[in-house]
Protein backbone atom coordinates (compact mmCIF):
# COMPACT_ATOMS: atom_id res chain seq x y z
CA UNK A 1 0.00 0.00 0.00
CA UNK A 2 2.46 2.34 -0.40
CA UNK A 3 3.09 3.14 -4.10
CA UNK A 4 2.10 6.69 -3.34
CA UNK A 5 4.99 7.22 -1.02
CA UNK A 6 7.30 5.43 -3.90
CA UNK A 7 5.98 8.02 -6.31
CA UNK A 8 6.48 10.95 -4.16
CA UNK A 9 9.94 9.64 -3.76
CA UNK A 10 10.87 9.73 -6.92
CA UNK A 11 9.21 13.08 -7.40
CA UNK A 12 11.36 14.53 -4.73
CA UNK A 13 14.49 12.81 -5.96
CA UNK A 14 13.47 14.71 -9.43
CA UNK A 15 13.06 11.49 -10.83
CA UNK A 16 9.50 10.64 -11.97
CA UNK A 17 8.28 7.51 -13.32
CA UNK A 18 8.76 8.02 -16.98
CA UNK A 19 5.94 6.71 -19.35
CA UNK A 20 4.99 6.20 -22.85
CA UNK A 21 1.54 5.48 -24.28
CA UNK A 22 0.85 3.63 -27.70
CA UNK A 23 -2.70 4.16 -28.33
CA UNK A 24 -4.60 7.68 -27.50
CA UNK A 25 -8.75 5.37 -27.45
CA UNK A 26 -10.73 5.24 -24.64
CA UNK A 27 -8.50 3.32 -22.56
CA UNK A 28 -4.95 5.63 -22.73
CA UNK A 29 -7.13 8.90 -22.91
CA UNK A 30 -8.70 7.73 -19.05
CA UNK A 31 -4.90 6.97 -18.47
CA UNK A 32 -3.40 10.22 -19.71
CA UNK A 33 -6.94 11.95 -17.58
CA UNK A 34 -5.33 11.20 -14.08
CA UNK A 35 -1.28 10.39 -15.20
CA UNK A 36 -0.96 14.86 -15.49
CA UNK A 37 -1.83 14.71 -12.28
CA UNK A 38 -0.23 12.04 -10.90
CA UNK A 39 3.08 13.42 -8.50
CA UNK A 40 5.97 11.03 -9.12
CA UNK A 41 4.66 10.04 -13.00
CA UNK A 42 5.25 11.58 -16.25
CA UNK A 43 3.96 11.09 -19.58
CA UNK A 44 7.04 11.97 -22.25
CA UNK A 45 5.31 10.58 -25.15
CA UNK A 46 2.51 9.47 -27.09
CA UNK A 47 2.11 7.61 -29.84
CA UNK A 48 -1.22 7.11 -32.42
CA UNK A 49 -1.87 6.65 -35.76
CA UNK A 50 -3.74 9.84 -36.02
CA UNK A 51 -1.82 12.49 -33.99
CA UNK A 52 -4.78 15.04 -34.57
CA UNK A 53 -7.02 13.24 -33.11
CA UNK A 54 -4.25 11.96 -30.04
CA UNK A 55 -4.47 15.35 -29.39
CA UNK A 56 -8.09 16.20 -29.81
CA UNK A 57 -8.48 13.27 -26.73
CA UNK A 58 -5.87 14.86 -24.89
CA UNK A 59 -7.50 17.51 -24.92
CA UNK A 60 -10.61 16.16 -23.71
CA UNK A 61 -8.56 14.45 -20.71
CA UNK A 62 -7.46 18.63 -19.43
CA UNK A 63 -4.51 18.44 -21.08
CA UNK A 64 -3.93 22.01 -22.63
CA UNK A 65 -1.87 22.56 -26.01
CA UNK A 66 1.13 23.96 -24.35
CA UNK A 67 1.63 20.46 -22.46
CA UNK A 68 1.66 18.65 -25.65
CA UNK A 69 4.19 21.08 -27.71
CA UNK A 70 7.09 19.19 -27.20
CA UNK A 71 8.42 18.90 -31.79
CA UNK A 72 10.58 16.21 -30.53
CA UNK A 73 11.24 13.45 -27.77
CA UNK A 74 14.44 15.04 -26.65
CA UNK A 75 12.33 18.50 -26.67
CA UNK A 76 10.16 16.79 -23.53
CA UNK A 77 13.33 16.76 -21.36
CA UNK A 78 14.89 20.43 -22.10
CA UNK A 79 10.99 22.12 -21.29
CA UNK A 80 8.97 19.37 -19.42
CA UNK A 81 6.04 19.28 -22.34
CA UNK A 82 4.89 16.16 -24.35
CA UNK A 83 5.42 14.65 -27.65
CA UNK A 84 2.82 13.33 -29.81
CA UNK A 85 3.86 11.80 -32.28
CA UNK A 86 2.73 8.62 -35.37
CA UNK A 87 6.37 7.07 -34.37
CA UNK A 88 5.76 4.42 -31.83
CA UNK A 89 9.01 2.48 -32.46
CA UNK A 90 10.31 5.59 -31.51
CA UNK A 91 8.95 6.01 -28.32
CA UNK A 92 9.68 2.72 -27.36
CA UNK A 93 13.66 3.30 -28.13
CA UNK A 94 13.78 6.51 -26.29
CA UNK A 95 15.91 6.40 -23.23
CA UNK A 96 14.56 8.00 -20.64
CA UNK A 97 11.41 6.21 -21.03
CA UNK A 98 11.01 3.81 -18.31
CA UNK A 99 7.32 1.71 -19.08
CA UNK A 100 5.64 1.62 -22.29
CA UNK A 101 1.80 1.34 -22.26
CA UNK A 102 0.27 -0.16 -25.25
CA UNK A 103 -3.22 0.77 -25.88
CA UNK A 104 -3.73 -0.05 -29.23
CA UNK A 105 -6.30 -2.87 -28.82
CA UNK A 106 -4.99 -4.59 -31.92
CA UNK A 107 -3.48 -8.11 -31.75
CA UNK A 108 -0.62 -7.91 -33.99
CA UNK A 109 0.62 -4.19 -33.37
CA UNK A 110 0.68 -5.31 -29.61
CA UNK A 111 2.78 -8.08 -29.77
CA UNK A 112 5.48 -5.92 -32.06
CA UNK A 113 5.40 -3.31 -29.44
CA UNK A 114 5.42 -5.25 -26.74
CA UNK A 115 8.73 -7.28 -28.18
CA UNK A 116 10.37 -4.48 -28.97
CA UNK A 117 10.11 -2.73 -25.53
CA UNK A 118 11.54 -5.48 -24.08
CA UNK A 119 14.35 -5.56 -26.75
CA UNK A 120 14.62 -2.00 -25.25
CA UNK A 121 14.79 -3.04 -21.97
CA UNK A 122 11.28 -1.21 -20.79
CA UNK A 123 8.23 -2.55 -18.50
CA UNK A 124 5.25 -2.88 -20.75
CA UNK A 125 1.51 -2.93 -19.73
CA UNK A 126 -0.56 -4.49 -21.85
CA UNK A 127 -3.60 -2.88 -22.42
CA UNK A 128 -3.96 -4.98 -25.23
CA UNK A 129 -5.93 -7.74 -23.23
CA UNK A 130 -6.33 -9.47 -27.01
CA UNK A 131 -2.65 -9.27 -28.04
CA UNK A 132 -2.23 -10.90 -24.04
CA UNK A 133 -4.71 -13.53 -25.28
CA UNK A 134 -2.96 -14.65 -28.35
CA UNK A 135 0.53 -14.54 -27.19
CA UNK A 136 0.75 -13.63 -23.75
CA UNK A 137 2.39 -16.28 -22.40
CA UNK A 138 5.61 -16.19 -24.59
CA UNK A 139 5.85 -12.41 -24.20
CA UNK A 140 5.86 -12.28 -20.70
CA UNK A 141 7.92 -15.48 -20.57
CA UNK A 142 10.64 -13.06 -22.83
CA UNK A 143 10.17 -10.14 -20.44
CA UNK A 144 11.65 -12.26 -17.98
CA UNK A 145 14.45 -13.74 -19.51
CA UNK A 146 15.42 -10.13 -20.26
CA UNK A 147 14.52 -8.55 -16.86
CA UNK A 148 11.72 -6.00 -17.37
CA UNK A 149 8.16 -6.54 -16.24
CA UNK A 150 4.99 -7.64 -18.56
CA UNK A 151 1.79 -6.57 -16.94
CA UNK A 152 -1.66 -6.43 -17.00
CA UNK A 153 -3.54 -3.18 -16.96
CA UNK A 154 -5.15 -2.23 -13.55
CA UNK A 155 -8.59 -1.38 -14.10
CA UNK A 156 -9.34 -3.67 -16.44
CA UNK A 157 -11.21 -6.38 -15.20
CA UNK A 158 -8.47 -9.09 -15.82
CA UNK A 159 -5.97 -7.54 -13.79
CA UNK A 160 -8.42 -7.20 -10.98
CA UNK A 161 -9.52 -10.64 -11.20
CA UNK A 162 -6.16 -11.94 -10.77
CA UNK A 163 -5.55 -9.33 -7.06
CA UNK A 164 -8.84 -11.13 -6.08
CA UNK A 165 -7.65 -14.63 -6.35
CA UNK A 166 -4.16 -13.16 -5.26
CA UNK A 167 -6.05 -12.11 -2.36
CA UNK A 168 -7.75 -15.35 -1.41
CA UNK A 169 -5.33 -17.28 -1.91
CA UNK A 170 -2.75 -14.89 0.38
CA UNK A 171 -5.73 -15.88 2.99
CA UNK A 172 -5.35 -19.17 2.62
CA UNK A 173 -8.51 -20.47 0.92
CA UNK A 174 -8.63 -22.24 -1.98
CA UNK A 175 -10.78 -20.46 -5.08
CA UNK A 176 -13.47 -22.12 -6.52
CA UNK A 177 -14.24 -19.44 -9.22
CA UNK A 178 -13.31 -15.97 -10.59
CA UNK A 179 -14.59 -13.56 -12.90
CA UNK A 180 -16.89 -10.80 -13.83
CA UNK A 181 -20.28 -9.77 -14.38
CA UNK A 182 -21.53 -8.98 -17.68
CA UNK A 183 -25.06 -8.65 -19.70
CA UNK A 184 -25.51 -11.42 -22.22
CA UNK A 185 -27.49 -13.60 -23.71
CA UNK A 186 -27.37 -16.95 -25.42
CA UNK A 187 -28.90 -15.38 -28.79
CA UNK A 188 -25.96 -12.64 -28.26
CA UNK A 189 -23.19 -14.72 -30.00
CA UNK A 190 -24.76 -14.02 -33.26
CA UNK A 191 -25.16 -10.23 -32.96
CA UNK A 192 -23.09 -8.25 -35.73
CA UNK A 193 -22.02 -4.43 -36.12
CA UNK A 194 -25.34 -3.93 -37.44
CA UNK A 195 -27.56 -5.92 -35.33
CA UNK A 196 -26.13 -4.68 -32.11
CA UNK A 197 -28.06 -1.86 -31.76
CA UNK A 198 -31.13 -3.64 -30.94
CA UNK A 199 -29.20 -4.51 -27.83
CA UNK A 200 -27.68 -1.83 -27.00
CA UNK A 201 -30.53 0.62 -27.20
CA UNK A 202 -32.41 -1.35 -24.29
CA UNK A 203 -29.97 -0.72 -21.73
CA UNK A 204 -27.61 2.41 -23.01
CA UNK A 205 -29.13 6.04 -24.02
CA UNK A 206 -26.59 6.58 -27.13
CA UNK A 207 -27.68 9.54 -28.88
CA UNK A 208 -24.69 10.04 -31.46
CA UNK A 209 -24.24 6.50 -32.92
CA UNK A 210 -21.33 7.95 -34.62
CA UNK A 211 -19.42 8.37 -31.56
CA UNK A 212 -18.76 4.98 -31.26
CA UNK A 213 -17.54 1.72 -32.75
CA UNK A 214 -20.15 -0.91 -33.13
CA UNK A 215 -17.52 -3.12 -34.08
CA UNK A 216 -15.59 -2.75 -30.95
CA UNK A 217 -18.86 -3.03 -28.52
CA UNK A 218 -19.86 -5.81 -30.30
CA UNK A 219 -17.09 -7.84 -29.17
CA UNK A 220 -18.60 -6.99 -26.08
CA UNK A 221 -21.82 -8.05 -26.80
CA UNK A 222 -21.28 -11.50 -28.35
CA UNK A 223 -19.19 -12.94 -25.65
CA UNK A 224 -16.19 -12.58 -27.53
CA UNK A 225 -14.35 -10.42 -25.03
CA UNK A 226 -15.65 -12.10 -22.44
CA UNK A 227 -13.94 -14.91 -23.22
CA UNK A 228 -10.73 -13.17 -24.29
CA UNK A 229 -10.71 -11.06 -20.71
CA UNK A 230 -11.15 -15.03 -19.18
CA UNK A 231 -8.56 -16.62 -20.94
CA UNK A 232 -5.69 -14.18 -20.15
CA UNK A 233 -6.94 -14.42 -16.35
CA UNK A 234 -6.24 -18.49 -16.68
CA UNK A 235 -3.36 -18.12 -18.44
CA UNK A 236 -2.28 -15.55 -15.08
CA UNK A 237 -3.40 -17.45 -12.52
CA UNK A 238 -3.53 -21.52 -12.73
CA UNK A 239 -7.28 -21.24 -13.35
CA UNK A 240 -8.63 -23.32 -16.12
CA UNK A 241 -11.25 -22.94 -18.73
CA UNK A 242 -14.72 -25.04 -18.29
CA UNK A 243 -14.71 -27.86 -20.97
CA UNK A 244 -16.91 -26.02 -23.72
CA UNK A 245 -16.35 -22.54 -22.23
CA UNK A 246 -18.38 -19.98 -20.05
CA UNK A 247 -21.96 -20.33 -19.39
CA UNK A 248 -22.76 -16.69 -18.40
CA UNK A 249 -25.15 -18.14 -15.76
CA UNK A 250 -27.69 -15.43 -14.65
CA UNK A 251 -26.40 -14.43 -11.04
CA UNK A 252 -27.12 -11.47 -8.40
CA UNK A 253 -24.28 -10.26 -6.26
CA UNK A 254 -25.43 -11.88 -3.93
CA UNK A 255 -25.89 -15.33 -5.20
CA UNK A 256 -22.49 -15.49 -6.61
CA UNK A 257 -21.59 -18.12 -4.10
CA UNK A 258 -24.67 -20.44 -5.05
CA UNK A 259 -24.06 -20.27 -8.75
CA UNK A 260 -20.67 -19.88 -9.45
CA UNK A 261 -19.75 -23.16 -7.39
CA UNK A 262 -19.54 -26.34 -9.24
CA UNK A 263 -22.64 -28.36 -10.08
CA UNK A 264 -21.66 -31.33 -7.64
CA UNK A 265 -22.37 -28.78 -4.91
CA UNK A 266 -25.47 -27.04 -6.29
CA UNK A 267 -24.05 -24.62 -8.95
CA UNK A 268 -24.03 -24.53 -12.46
CA UNK A 269 -19.97 -25.39 -13.17
CA UNK A 270 -18.27 -27.88 -14.11
CA UNK A 271 -15.82 -27.78 -11.83
CA UNK A 272 -13.78 -25.93 -9.10
CA UNK A 273 -10.97 -23.88 -10.07
CA UNK A 274 -12.31 -22.08 -13.21
CA UNK A 275 -13.58 -18.90 -14.69
CA UNK A 276 -17.01 -18.21 -15.35
CA UNK A 277 -19.00 -14.58 -16.16
CA UNK A 278 -22.39 -13.62 -14.61
CA UNK A 279 -25.01 -12.74 -16.79
CA UNK A 280 -26.82 -9.59 -15.28
CA UNK A 281 -29.87 -10.73 -17.62
CA UNK A 282 -32.15 -13.80 -17.24
CA UNK A 283 -32.96 -16.35 -19.48
CA UNK A 284 -36.30 -14.78 -20.70
CA UNK A 285 -34.82 -11.61 -21.01
CA UNK A 286 -36.13 -10.01 -17.66
CA UNK A 287 -32.78 -8.07 -15.89
CA UNK A 288 -31.31 -9.41 -13.08
CA UNK A 289 -31.62 -7.40 -9.51
CA UNK A 290 -28.61 -6.33 -8.08
CA UNK A 291 -26.16 -7.58 -11.22
CA UNK A 292 -22.50 -7.60 -11.53
CA UNK A 293 -22.25 -6.10 -15.24
CA UNK A 294 -19.27 -4.12 -14.41
CA UNK A 295 -17.77 -5.78 -11.65
CA UNK A 296 -15.69 -8.73 -10.69
CA UNK A 297 -15.56 -11.28 -8.41
CA UNK A 298 -14.19 -14.45 -6.64
CA UNK A 299 -15.63 -17.66 -4.81
CA UNK A 300 -13.75 -19.46 -2.33
CA UNK A 301 -14.42 -21.89 -0.18
CA UNK A 302 -14.15 -22.54 4.00
CA UNK A 303 -12.21 -25.66 4.40
CA UNK A 304 -12.95 -25.87 8.28
CA UNK A 305 -16.77 -25.56 10.38
CA UNK A 306 -14.92 -22.29 11.95
CA UNK A 307 -13.84 -20.39 8.68
CA UNK A 308 -17.41 -21.16 7.48
CA UNK A 309 -19.11 -19.69 10.54
CA UNK A 310 -17.09 -16.44 10.39
CA UNK A 311 -18.98 -16.17 6.69
CA UNK A 312 -22.30 -16.32 8.48
CA UNK A 313 -21.36 -13.50 11.25
CA UNK A 314 -19.12 -11.20 9.17
CA UNK A 315 -21.77 -11.24 5.99
CA UNK A 316 -19.38 -12.62 3.59
CA UNK A 317 -21.78 -13.29 0.84
CA UNK A 318 -21.81 -17.24 2.01
CA UNK A 319 -24.09 -19.74 -0.46
CA UNK A 320 -26.95 -21.77 1.08
CA UNK A 321 -25.00 -24.39 2.60
CA UNK A 322 -22.39 -21.84 4.22
CA UNK A 323 -19.25 -23.66 2.85
CA UNK A 324 -18.59 -20.88 -0.11
CA UNK A 325 -18.49 -17.49 0.23
CA UNK A 326 -17.93 -14.75 -2.66
CA UNK A 327 -16.21 -11.41 -2.69
CA UNK A 328 -17.22 -8.71 -4.97
CA UNK A 329 -16.03 -5.32 -6.43
CA UNK A 330 -19.25 -3.46 -7.86
CA UNK A 331 -17.34 -1.40 -10.66
CA UNK A 332 -13.68 -1.17 -12.33
CA UNK A 333 -12.68 2.46 -13.91
CA UNK A 334 -10.58 1.54 -16.78
CA UNK A 335 -7.76 3.45 -17.65
CA UNK A 336 -8.75 6.09 -14.68
CA UNK A 337 -6.86 3.14 -12.84
CA UNK A 338 -4.46 2.37 -14.31
CA UNK A 339 -1.23 4.55 -12.90
CA UNK A 340 -1.32 1.31 -10.39
CA UNK A 341 0.23 -1.10 -13.09
CA UNK A 342 2.66 1.78 -14.15
CA UNK A 343 3.96 2.79 -10.61
CA UNK A 344 3.77 -0.97 -9.20
CA UNK A 345 6.01 -2.13 -12.81
CA UNK A 346 8.77 0.82 -12.28
CA UNK A 347 8.73 0.94 -8.89
CA UNK A 348 8.40 -2.79 -6.93
CA UNK A 349 9.26 -4.69 -10.66
CA UNK A 350 5.70 -6.16 -9.59
CA UNK A 351 2.97 -7.05 -12.48
CA UNK A 352 -0.47 -6.68 -11.80
CA UNK A 353 -1.46 -9.95 -12.98
CA UNK A 354 1.01 -11.79 -15.33
CA UNK A 355 0.81 -15.11 -17.98
CA UNK A 356 2.51 -17.76 -16.01
CA UNK A 357 1.32 -20.52 -18.22
CA UNK A 358 -0.49 -21.69 -21.31
CA UNK A 359 -4.05 -23.09 -20.09
CA UNK A 360 -6.46 -21.17 -22.06
CA UNK A 361 -7.13 -20.01 -25.79
CA UNK A 362 -9.58 -17.84 -27.75
CA UNK A 363 -10.98 -19.77 -30.73
CA UNK A 364 -12.65 -18.24 -33.69
CA UNK A 365 -16.18 -19.91 -33.87
CA UNK A 366 -18.67 -19.26 -37.11
CA UNK A 367 -21.48 -16.87 -36.30
CA UNK A 368 -23.64 -18.31 -39.22
CA UNK A 369 -23.01 -20.81 -42.16
CA UNK A 370 -20.25 -19.66 -43.43
CA UNK A 371 -19.21 -19.99 -46.99
CA UNK A 372 -15.82 -21.06 -48.82
CA UNK A 373 -14.32 -18.00 -50.08
CA UNK A 374 -15.62 -15.16 -47.63
CA UNK A 375 -13.20 -12.72 -45.89
CA UNK A 376 -13.39 -13.14 -42.29
CA UNK A 377 -13.39 -9.71 -40.58
CA UNK A 378 -12.22 -10.48 -36.92
CA UNK A 379 -13.19 -9.26 -33.57
CA UNK A 380 -16.54 -7.91 -33.29
CA UNK A 381 -17.86 -8.16 -36.46
CA UNK A 382 -20.08 -10.66 -38.95
CA UNK A 383 -18.58 -13.71 -39.36
CA UNK A 384 -16.67 -15.38 -35.97
CA UNK A 385 -16.86 -15.09 -32.07
CA UNK A 386 -14.98 -15.97 -29.61
CA UNK A 387 -14.90 -18.83 -27.87
CA UNK A 388 -12.88 -19.85 -24.36
CA UNK A 389 -11.44 -22.93 -24.41
CA UNK A 390 -8.52 -25.42 -22.46
CA UNK A 391 -5.36 -24.48 -24.69
CA UNK A 392 -5.01 -28.11 -24.44
CA UNK A 393 -7.94 -28.30 -26.67
CA UNK A 394 -7.02 -25.39 -28.84
CA UNK A 395 -3.40 -27.11 -29.82
CA UNK A 396 -4.54 -30.87 -29.94
CA UNK A 397 -7.42 -29.77 -32.77
CA UNK A 398 -5.20 -27.24 -34.26
CA UNK A 399 -7.75 -24.36 -33.84
CA UNK A 400 -7.73 -20.39 -34.97
CA UNK A 401 -7.56 -18.15 -32.42
CA UNK A 402 -9.55 -15.25 -32.48
CA UNK A 403 -6.26 -12.88 -33.11
CA UNK A 404 -5.91 -14.11 -36.68
CA UNK A 405 -9.04 -14.46 -37.76
CA UNK A 406 -9.28 -11.57 -39.57
CA UNK A 407 -8.57 -10.29 -43.21
CA UNK A 408 -8.17 -14.69 -44.22
CA UNK A 409 -9.76 -16.29 -46.45
CA UNK A 410 -12.01 -19.54 -45.78
CA UNK A 411 -11.03 -22.55 -47.72
CA UNK A 412 -14.10 -24.85 -46.97
CA UNK A 413 -18.15 -24.43 -45.68
CA UNK A 414 -18.44 -23.52 -41.86
CA UNK A 415 -21.20 -24.82 -40.17
CA UNK A 416 -22.72 -22.13 -36.96
CA UNK A 417 -21.04 -23.07 -34.40
CA UNK A 418 -18.24 -24.84 -35.61
CA UNK A 419 -14.89 -24.04 -34.29
CA UNK A 420 -12.08 -22.69 -37.20
CA UNK A 421 -8.97 -24.58 -37.41
CA UNK A 422 -5.61 -22.68 -38.61
CA UNK A 423 -6.51 -25.76 -41.88
CA UNK A 424 -9.74 -23.58 -42.34
CA UNK A 425 -8.32 -20.10 -43.84
CA UNK A 426 -5.69 -19.23 -46.16
CA UNK A 427 -2.94 -17.47 -43.83
CA UNK A 428 -0.12 -16.05 -44.35
CA UNK A 429 3.05 -17.89 -42.51
CA UNK A 430 5.16 -14.90 -43.13
CA UNK A 431 2.75 -12.76 -41.51
CA UNK A 432 4.72 -11.19 -37.97
CA UNK A 433 1.68 -12.41 -35.42
CA UNK A 434 1.15 -15.44 -36.92
CA UNK A 435 5.23 -16.50 -36.64
CA UNK A 436 5.38 -15.16 -32.69
CA UNK A 437 1.71 -17.38 -32.36
CA UNK A 438 3.17 -20.09 -33.71
CA UNK A 439 6.59 -20.23 -32.11
CA UNK A 440 4.43 -19.45 -28.64
CA UNK A 441 2.28 -22.85 -29.44
CA UNK A 442 5.42 -24.58 -29.93
CA UNK A 443 7.50 -23.24 -26.78
CA UNK A 444 4.15 -24.05 -24.79
CA UNK A 445 3.49 -27.75 -26.03
CA UNK A 446 1.89 -28.39 -29.18
CA UNK A 447 1.57 -31.79 -29.34
CA UNK A 448 3.06 -33.85 -32.23
CA UNK A 449 3.35 -30.75 -34.37
CA UNK A 450 7.24 -29.62 -35.51
CA UNK A 451 7.78 -25.62 -35.37
CA UNK A 452 6.50 -24.12 -38.69
CA UNK A 453 9.83 -23.84 -41.09
CA UNK A 454 10.28 -21.88 -43.71
CA UNK A 455 8.21 -22.34 -47.25
CA UNK A 456 6.19 -24.99 -45.09
CA UNK A 457 2.48 -24.56 -46.96
CA UNK A 458 0.49 -21.83 -45.84
CA UNK A 459 -2.67 -22.92 -44.32
CA UNK A 460 -1.43 -26.68 -43.32
CA UNK A 461 -3.32 -28.32 -40.74
CA UNK A 462 -2.11 -27.82 -37.36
Amino acid sequence: MNLHALLLEREAAGHPVTVGVIGAGKFGTMFLAQARLTRGMRVLAVADLDPARARRQLRIAGWDDEAVGATSLAETLADGRTHVTQDAEAVIAFPEIEVIVEATGVPGAGIRHALSAIAHGKHIVMVNVEADALAGPLLARKAKTAGVVYSLAWGDQPALICEHIDWARACGFTVIAAGKGTRYEPHYRRSTPDTVWDILDKYLSISDRNSINPKIFNSFVDGTKSGIEMTAVCNATGLVPQSDGLGFPPATRFELADVCKPKAAGGTLEKAGVTEVASSVYRDGRDVPHHLALGTYVVFEGESEYARRCFNEYAMLPDKTGRYAALYRPIHMIGLELGISVASVALRKEPTGAPTGFRSDVAATAKRTLKSGEVLDGEGGFCVWGKQIPAARSLAQGLLPLGLAHQVKLKRDIAEGECLRWSDVAYDENDFAVKVRREMEAAFGRPNVEAIAPGRHSGARA
